[in-house]
C-alpha cells in the first residue's frame, strides 16, 4: 500500500484538484528540497539538507498548490516567497508534456551577515492553448531583465486574462495600496472579482519603445449583437482612469465601421517619458457583460556616453514645439552619479513584528516595502508557530491521503501513556468496530480504517485529557478505464444504432458525447442510455442524417470514441407529378409517390416555398405525398415542384387555371342596374369582369358601337374591370348600354341603364292663410318640372319686410306643401318663400309671399277666485295673463250665468284695468258661475272660468285670534321702551274687539289701541311699572266670541339689598349676612355683587360676582386690616344703582379664635309635585308635528300622565312621552284639527299630586270663505263647517 502523503488546500478552503498527466505515472525524481531550521537545543547542530524523493505527479501538485495559496487578487501584485538559506543554490526543473512547467531557483545568500531572508521566485508556464480555447488569451510579456544575485527576486505566475504584469510589478509607478490597516488574518481570504465575458475580439498587445516615441494600442468590439455602443475605459496601474489625463501626449480615439459592425477603440501615446512605463488596463462593459484586458509598456532609455556636458544638460527642451523652452533637468539628474546611502540598514521584520495592524500602511510607506502583502502573511504564519505539546510526544501528521478501498493507519505518540483517549470523525466520537481497530505499542496510538470509501473522506481528530490534535483524511478514488473501445457504425436512414463500451468498474460514472457535447437523455431525448455490469449502451431506434458525428464515452480514466455515420437510401420514382389544367375555384389536387417512403419533402409554386393553411392541405401517407387545394385561384397557377427531403432531384408538374367571362354588376350596388348622372357632370362606370384568359370586351348602345377613341363618349378596358366615360352628359345620353365579352372558355354579357337628372323648377308663390301671435300658416303648389328626379321635399325661409337677409326655417325637409312658420316677432311684417329639393339639388327660390303682421291675443287670465259674497253681490279676484304679447292688454271683460243656462251677461260695459271686481244686482240666493277674458287689440283671450257656482249669501266667519308666537309667554321689556304689539284675527262680518287690564277697561291715555278689520294693535310710547299686567282680549262677531291673554311686564334695576350685617371674624375669614332687597324691580333677583374696601383707603374691590344666596364666606384677608364690605343686587336688567354697607368694620386680629361648629339639620328633600312650569295654550299647523313642555319637581320621582280631555293618553302611536330632569314634553305626530282640545299632565308620588292643563288648536282648516275661492261645492262645505262645530262645541 503506497504511504499517505499530504495535500496542501487552496487560500479559499476548496480542495485542490490532481493534475492528471498523459500515460503512465512518471518516475520519481530526486529534488534537493530545503529543509526549515529547527530551533538549536543543547548545542545541537543544524541539520543538513536531505532529499526527498516524491513522485513527479506528486511534486506538480504540491507546488502548484502553494502557487495557488500564494496566487494574489486581480489587480493586485503578488508577494513573494521566501525560504531559509542554503548553502549552494539547487535548481531542480519538472517538465511534462502538457503540465505547466514549474522553475524552482534558490539564490546563494548573500556575504555579509545578518543574512537577508532569501526570496523563491516560482514561475509558472501554462501548456499551449488547445484549438477550442479562447483565441483572444493575453500574449505573455516579454521575460524580466536580468539582475544580479544581489538582487531581491519577485513571484509571477503567468495565467490567462491576469490583470497584473511582472513587469508592472516593483515600479516606482505602479501605484497600490491594502486600505486601511489589515491584519495578516484577513488576507488568505479570497478577492471577489467580476465575471468576464468575450466582448473584446481583438485586444491592445504590449510593447516597448524609447524615450521621446510614439505607441498605438487597439482594442476592438465586435457590434452585431450590440444594440447600442459599450463603455470601454482605459487604466494605468490598478485606478487611475486615463480619461482624465487626455492632452499633448494621449490621445483617446474611438471609431465605427458600419459595415463590419466593429467598434475600435485606440489609445495614443505621444512622445512617451520614461514614467510613462508600466502595467495598463482596457475595461470593456455592456449592460451586465464585461471584458478586461491587461498589457505592459516598457520605454528604454536612449544610449548616452559617460561624460555628461552640463551645458547640454541645461539646454532647452523640444525646440520648436509645445513646450520649448523648459530646463531639461530630468536629463541632468539622470546622469548623476547614484550617491552612496550611508544611513545604517533597518530590520523593517521586526519592526513589523512589534506594530499594530493599523501600523502596517505607514510602516511600508516608510520603508519602501512594495511586497506588504506577502511579509504579512509570513508574519502570519510565524505568528502562529505551535508551543510544544505536553500531552503528546508526536501530534497525527496535518493530512493523509488512501485509495478508495485500501487501509490506513492514523498514529499518535503519546508523552504519558496513562492519558485517557479518544478518537473523533467530524466531531463524533469513533466507537471500535471491525471498520475502525484501535491499537497500543508502547507510547504509540494506532487506529486502523478499513476498506476506505468516500464517506471515511472527514475530519478526524485525537482528544489526550485536555489537548488535541487533528488532521484531514482524503480518499482518492481509483479512475475508471475503459476495458472495450466503441466500434465506428455506418447505417442509413431510419435504422437502429446501438453504441457499446465496456469499462473497468461495476456502476462507475460515465457520460455520453456527441462532437464533444453531451447527449441529452431525458424523457423526450431521441437517445436512450442503459447499462448492465460493465457494460453501457447508447441506444437510437430511429436514425436521421443528423445523427452522423463522433460519440464518445467519458469516464475518468480515459474517452473512447467512434465516429457514426447515416446515409439516405437511393431515392426511387414510382409516380411523377402531372400537369394540369383546372377550372377556376374547381378543387386542385396533386399527387406523387417516391420510394423510401417515410422521407418527407417540400412543396414549391414558382419557386416559392408552400405553407399549409385552411385552403390547402399537405398530406404524406408513406410512399404518397398529396397537394390538394380547395377552392382554386388565378395565383395558383403555375410551376409546381416537389422535393424530397435530403435528395437532389425533384418532381416537376404545371398547373393552367382558366375561367369563363364574366360581368360582375352585382358589386355595383346599382338599383335595378340603372346609373343616374347629373347633367353637365362627368360620367365614368367602371364595371368588375374577370375571366383566364382575360376576356374581349365590346360597349354598345343601341347598334352603335362606343370605341375606346371617342371624343366625348369612350370605352375603355383593363385586366380585371372595363369602364364607360361621357365627359359632359346629356339627356340624350340617357338610355340602355350592352356589354359583350368573349374569351376561349366561353362568352357573357350585360346591359346597364343611364339616366341623366337636373335640378327642379321653383314652386309657384307661397299664399299666408292664417297669423297667429308668432306663427303663420302658408301653403304653396309643387313646381312644374321635377327635373327628372322626385321631389323630396322642400325648404322655407322668411325675412322682415324691412331686411334683406332671409332665414332658413328647416333644416329637414319638409314633405307636404304646407308649413307653420313659429318664432316671429308681433308686430313685425314678415314675407316667406319656397325651395323645392330633389336627389339632385335644390331650386331657385320662389317668389316672396305678400307681406303680412304677426299679432296675438294674450293668455286667459289666471287664479280667478272668490273674494267676497253678500246677499247681492259678488267679488271676484284674479291675476293677469301669463302671456301678454305685443299688442299688450287693453283690459278685463267679467261675465256671469245663472246656474244651469248658457246665457252670459256682460257685468261691464266698459273694459276694467283692475284685477278685482264685484259683481252687483244678483238676486239673494241664487247660484251664479262667472269667467273673466282679456282684451287686446287681437281680440278677447279663452275665459277664465270658476270651475264651481257660487251662492249669493251672506256668510258668517267665527272670529278666530291669532296670537304671535312671542306673545304666548310673558312679553318684558324694560322701563322707558315703547311697546308695540299687534294681535291679528279673524272673523266676518267685521268683528267688534274689546280689551281689558285685570278685568278693569283699559285707560286710553295710557295705553293707545286701535283695531282694524283683520287686527288689533297695542302701543305704549314709554313704558312704566304701572303698565304691567294681563291684558285680556276679546272679539265677537254676533253670538260668537273668541278671547285671548297678552302677558306684559315692565322691568326696572332692583332695589339694594337690606340689612348687611357681619356674623362672625375668624382667623382672615368674614361670615357676611343680608336680606333681599325691598324692591326687585319687577323682575327676580339673580345674583348680588360683593365688595370690600380697607378702612385706611377705602378703595373698593369686588370679591365675587353673580352670587346667588344672601350669605358668603369672604376669605384670604390680610391680617391686622380692618374692612367694611358692601353688597349689590342684580337682576335681568343689571345691578342695583346703590349698594348697602355694612355698618361695623370688621378687624383681622392676629390672635387664635376657637371656632364654634355650628349644628345643622339635615333638610328633607321630601316634597310633593309641584310644577314649576305650566303648559301653555298652543297653536299648531295640520300636518307639522307638535309639542307640549312643562316641568315639574318633586321628590321621590313622580309618575306622570298625559291626557286628552280628562282621558289618559295610553298606547297611543300618534304620540310620543318624554321625561328628562324633570322636564316633561308630548310630542303630537301631524296633528290634524280633530288633534285638538285640552290637554292636562299630571304628576303623582307618594306625598301627593298635581295637575297643569292648556288648549291645542290646530290651524289647518278652512273658512267658508276660504272654501268658496277654493270652488267647494256648496253640500261639502256644509258638511265640513258642521263637523267642525261638533269637534268645537265640547272642548267649550
Amino acid at each position: 500500500m503506497p504511504e499517505p502523503t499530504k495535500k496542501d488546500e487552496m487560500s479559499n478552503g476548496e480542495k485542490e484538484q490532481p493534475v492528471e498527466t498523459e500515460g503512465k505515472d512518471p518516475q520519481p525524481i530526486e529534488v534537493l528540497k530545503p529543509v526549515q531550521p529547527e530551533p538549536v537545543e543543547n548545542g545541537s547542530k543544524e541539520p543538513e539538507p536531505e532529499a526527498v524523493v516524491v513522485g513527479a505527479k506528486e511534486q506538480v501538485e504540491s507546488v502548484n498548490s502553494e502557487v495557488k495559496e500564494e496566487a494574489p487578487s486581480p489587480c493586485s501584485p503578488p508577494p513573494p516567497a521566501s525560504v531559509k538559506e542554503e548553502a549552494e543554490p539547487a535548481v531542480t526543473e519538472v517538465t511534462q508534456p502538457s503540465e505547466p512547467v514549474v522553475t524552482v531557483i534558490t539564490p546563494p545568500p548573500p556575504s555579509p551577515p545578518p543574512p537577508p531572508q532569501p526570496v523563491v521566485t516560482v514561475q509558472v508556464t501554462p501548456p499551449p492553448p488547445d484549438k477550442d480555447d479562447d483565441a483572444t488569451t493575453n500574449t505573455p510579456s516579454p521575460p524580466p531583465p536580468p539582475e544580479d544575485a544581489n538582487t531581491v527576486k519577485k513571484l509571477s505566475i503567468e495565467l490567462p486574462n491576469d490583470s497584473v504584469h511582472v513587469s508592472a510589478m516593483g515600479r516606482k509607478d505602479s501605484v497600490w495600496s491594502l486600505g486601511e490597516g489589515q491584519a495578516p488574518e484577513d488576507l488568505d481570504k479570497p478577492v471577489d472579482t467580476p465575471p468576464l465575458s468575450s466582448l473584446l475580439i481583438e485586444r491592445p498587445q504590449g510593447g516597448s519603445i524609447t524615450v521621446g516615441g510614439d505607441i498605438s494600442f487597439v482594442a476592438k468590439v465586435e457590434a452585431q449583437d450590440l444594440l447600442r455602443k459599450p463603455t470601454i475605459k482605459w487604466f494605468k496601474g490598478k485606478w487611475m482612469d486615463l480619461a482624465s489625463k487626455t492632452g499633448k501626449h494621449l490621445q483617446l480615439k474611438e471609431t465605427f465601421d458600419r459595415r463590419t459592425k466593429i467598434h475600435t477603440f485606440e489609445m495614443h501615446i505621444i512622445k512617451a517619458k520614461d514614467n510613462y512605463a508600466g502595467n495598463y488596463r482596457c475595461e470593456v462593459t455592456y449592460k451586465d457583460k464585461f471584458d478586461s484586458c491587461s498589457f505592459d509598456l516598457e520605454v528604454k532609455e536612449l544610449e548616452q556616453s559617460q561624460s555628461v556636458d552640463i551645458r547640454s544638460a541645461f539646454k532647452r527642451s523640444s525646440e520648436g514645439h509645445e513646450d520649448a523652452g523648459d530646463l531639461d533637468f530630468s536629463g541632468l539628474l539622470k546622469h548623476r552619479e547614484p550617491k552612496q546611502d550611508e544611513t545604517p540598514e533597518v530590520d523593517v521584520w521586526e519592526i513589523l513584528k512589534l506594530a499594530r495592524p493599523d501600523q502596517y500602511e505607514k510602516i511600508a510607506f516608510e520603508y519602501g516595502i512594495t511586497d506588504l502583502r506577502g511579509l504579512l502573511k509570513r508574519l502570519k504564519k510565524t505568528k502562529k508557530e505551535e508551543k510544544k505539546s505536553e500531552a503528546f510526544a508526536k501530534k497525527l501528521d496535518p493530512a493523509y491521503q488512501v485509495d478508495k478501498g485500501g487501509k490506513i493507519r492514523l498514529v499518535v505518540d503519546l508523552a504519558d501513556p496513562t492519558v485517557e483517549l479518544k478518537w473523533y470523525k467530524n466531531g463524533q466520537e469513533i466507537r471500535p468496530t471491525p471498520k475502525f481497530i484501535f491499537e497500543q505499542k508502547g507510547t504509540q496510538r494506532i487506529m486502523v480504517i478499513n476498506n476506505c470509501g468516500l464517506n471515511d473522506d472527514a475530519a478526524y481528530s485525537v482528544a489526550a485529557g485536555e489537548e488535541k490534535c487533528t488532521t484531514e483524511l482524503f480518499v482518492k478514488e481509483l479512475p475508471v478505464k475503459i476495458t472495450k473501445e466503441i466500434e465506428a457504425v455506418k447505417t442509413t436512414v431510419n435504422e437502429r444504432i446501438e453504441l457499446e463500451c465496456e469499462v473497468s468498474e461495476e456502476g462507475a460514472q460515465v457520460k455520453w458525447c456527441k462532437n464533444g457535447v453531451e447527449v441529452p437523455t431525458g424523457p423526450r431525448s431521441r437517445y436512450r442510455v442503459k447499462s448492465e455490469g460493465l457494460k453501457h449502451w447508447l441506444i437510437i431506434d430511429d436514425a436521421s442524417k443528423e445523427d452522423s458525428g463522433t460519440f464518445s464515452l467519458m469516464a475518468s480514466g480515459g474517452t473512447s470514441e467512434a465516429k457514426v455515420q447515416v446515409e439516405l437510401k437511393p431515392l426511387k420514382i414510382i409516380q411523377d407529378l402531372q400537369d394540369m389544367t383546372v377550372l377556376l375555384g374547381q378543387p386542385l389536387k396533386m399527387h406523387c409517390e417516391i420510394f423510401p417512403g417515410n422521407v418527407a419533402g417540400r412543396w414549391y409554386r414558382n419557386g416559392q416555398l408552400i405553407q399549409s393553411n385552411d385552403r390547402i392541405n399537405i398530406l404524406q401517407r408513406a410512399k404518397n405525398h398529396r397537394l390538394e387545394i380547395v377552392n382554386s385561384t388565378i395565383h395558383d397557377a403555375g410551376d409546381y415542384t416537389f422535393v424530397p427531403e435530403g435528395y437532389s432531384q425533384s418532381l416537376c408538374a404545371k398547373v393552367h387555371i382558366v375561367d369563363p367571362p364574366r360581368v360582375h354588376l352585382d358589386s355595383l350596388n346599382f338599383p335595378d342596374n340603372t346609373v343616374t348622372i347629373v347633367a353637365g357632370n362627368k360620367l365614368r362606370v367602371e364595371i368588375p369582369i374577370s375571366g383566364e384568359p382575360a376576356p374581349r370586351v365590346v360597349w354598345m348602345k343601341g347598334e352603335r358601337v362606343i370605341l375606346d377613341s371617342g371624343q366625348r363618349m369612350r370605352a375603355e378596358t383593363f385586366s380585371d374591370h372595363t369602364s364607360l366615360t361621357i365627359d359632359i352628359a346629356e339627356k340624350e345620353d340617357t338610355g340602355n348600354y350592352k356589354i359583350v365579352l368573349q374569351n376561349e372558355a366561353g362568352e357573357a354579357g350585360a346591359s346597364i341603364k343611364v339616366k341623366v337628372v337636373d335640378i327642379p323648377d321653383p314652386p309657384e308663390v307661397p299664399l299666408v292663410t292664417e297669423v297667429g301671435g308668432d306663427w303663420c300658416s302658408m301653403t304653396w303648389e309643387p313646381p312644374i318640372y321635377d327635373g327628372g328626379s322626385p321631389i323630396l321635399g322642400y325648404f322655407i325661409e322668411r325675412k322682415k319686410k324691412q331686411s334683406s337677409r332671409w332665414m332658413r326655417l328647416n333644416f329637414d325637409l319638409n314633405k307636404e306643401t304646407t308649413f307653420e312658420p313659429k318664432k316671429m316677432i308681433e308686430g313685425v311684417p314678415y314675407e316667406v318663400r319656397v325651395f323645392a329639393v330633389n336627389a339632385i339639388g335644390v331650386s331657385k327660390p320662389s317668389d316672396p309671399s305678400k307681406a303680412f303682421v304677426p299679432l296675438a291675443v294674450t293668455s286667459e287670465p289666471t287664479m280667478l277666485v272668490v273674494d267676497d259674497v253678500t246677499d247681492t253681490t259678488v267679488t271676484m279676484k284674479w291675476r293677469p295673463p301669463d302671456t301678454i304679447g305685443a299688442a299688450g292688454l287693453d283690459g278685463y271683460l267679467v261675465e256671469y250665468c245663472i246656474e244651469g243656462t248658457d246665457d252670459w251677461r256682460v257685468t261691464n260695459k266698459e273694459l276694467t284695468e283692475k284685477t278685482k271686481y264685484t259683481i252687483t244686482g244678483l238676486p239673494p240666493e241664487a247660484k251664479i258661475l262667472v269667467r273673466v277674458r282679456a282684451i287686446n287689440a287681437a281680440g278677447a283671450s279663452t275665459p277664465r272660468t270658476l270651475q264651481h257656482s257660487i251662492l249669493v249669501k251672506e256668510v258668517i266667519e267665527p272670529p278666530k285670534i291669532r296670537i304671535p308666537r312671542h306673545l304666548k309667554q310673558t312679553y318684558t321689556r324694560k322701563v322707558g321702551e315703547a311697546v308695540n304689539l299687534v294681535i291679528p284675527f279673524m272673523g266676518k262680518p267685521r268683528p267688534k274687539v274689546s280689551w281689558l287690564k285685570e278685568g278693569q277697561t283699559v285707560d286710553p291715555t295710557q295705553v293707545t289701541i286701535r283695531n282694524t278689520d283683520c287686527d288689533s294693535i297695542i302701543f305704549i310710547r314709554k313704558a312704566e311699572r304701572k303698565h304691567s299686567g294681563k291684558y285680556d282680549m276679546k272679539v265677537e262677531v254676533e253670538n260668537h266670541v273668541d278671547t285671548a291673554i297678552v302677558d306684559i311686564q315692565i322691568v326696572d334695576l332692583p332695589g339694594p339689598p337690606q340689612c348687611v350685617k357681619i356674623d362672625e371674624v375668624w382667623g382672615g375669614n368674614v361670615a357676611l349676612d343680608w336680606t333681599p332687597p325691598k324692591d326687585n324691580g319687577n323682575a327676580a333677583i339673580t345674583g348680588y355683587t360683593i365688595q370690600k374696601a380697607d378702612k385706611k383707603t377705602m378703595e373698593w374691590y369686588t370679591c365675587i360676582e353673580h352670587y346667588h344666596r344672601t350669605c358668603i364666606t369672604i376669605t384670604e384677608l390680610v391680617v391686622g386690616n380692618e374692612y367694611f364690605f358692601r353688597i349689590y343686587s342684580e337682576n335681568m336688567v343689571g345691578l342695583s344703582e346703590g349698594a348697602t354697607q355694612t355698618k361695623d368694620s370688621a378687624l383681622i386680629v392676629k390672635e387664635g379664635m376657637q371656632l364654634k361648629n355650628p349644628e345643622y339639620i339635615d333638610h328633607d328633600f321630601n316634597e310633593p309635585p309641584k310644577f314649576t312650569q305650566p303648559l301653555i295654550n298652543t297653536f299648531a299647523i295640520a300636518g307639522y308635528n307638535a309639542t307640549l313642555n312643562c316641568s315639574v319637581r318633586a321628590n321621590p320621582r313622580p309618575k306622570v300622565i298625559w291626557m286628552k280631555n280628562k282621558m289618559a293618553i295610553i298606547d297611543d302611536p300618534r304620540y310620543r312621552m318624554f321625561s328628562n330632569q324633570g322636564v316633561c314634553t308630548l310630542e303630537i305626530r301631524k296633528p290634524s284639527p280633530y288633534d285638538g282640545g285640552m290637554y292636562s299632565c299630571k304628576a303623582i308620588n307618594d306625598l301627593g299630586d298635581a295637575l297643569v292643563e292648556c288648549k291645542l288648536e290646530v290651524k289647518g282648516g278652512f273658512t267658508f270663505s276660504e272654501l268658496m275661492q277654493r270652488g267647494v261645492p256648496l253640500h261639502l262645505i256644509d258638511k265640513y263647517m258642521s263637523e267642525t262645530k261638533a269637534v268645537e262645541q265640547p272642548e267649550k
